[in-house]
Order: structure tokens, then sequence, then C-alpha cells
């Protein structure tokens, strides 16, 4: 597969859309929810071991 034929099948793929990468079993709230929960918790690490200040 040449490099032209390679950039024509991406060009091609990407141009036809296709649903939007949207999945059924995701909910986007529980993934930001759980996402921002994480990060609360490595803030909340970082704190308790950076005792000198």
């Amino acid at each position: 597969m040449s490099l032209l034929q390679s950039a024509h099948t991406l060009a091609t793929l990407a141009s036809e859309g296709g649903e939007g990468g949207h999945h059924d079993s995701l909910n986007p709230y529980l993934t930001g929810g759980g996402a921002l929960f994480v990060l609360l918790l490595l803030l909340w690490i970082t704190t308790r071991f950076n005792r000198d200040r």
C-alpha cells in the first residue's frame, strides 16, 4: 500500500463522518464526574505530601 493510497483511504474515511464516536454505555456525566473526583483526589494527596509550606 503506497503513501498516496493510504492518504486517500484515510481522507475518504474521515469525510464520511460516521456516528460521531458516541457509545451507548458511556454516560458523559458519570465520566466527567469520575474524572473530577480522580483529579481532586490527586490534588488532596499532593497537598498532604507537601507539608513544608
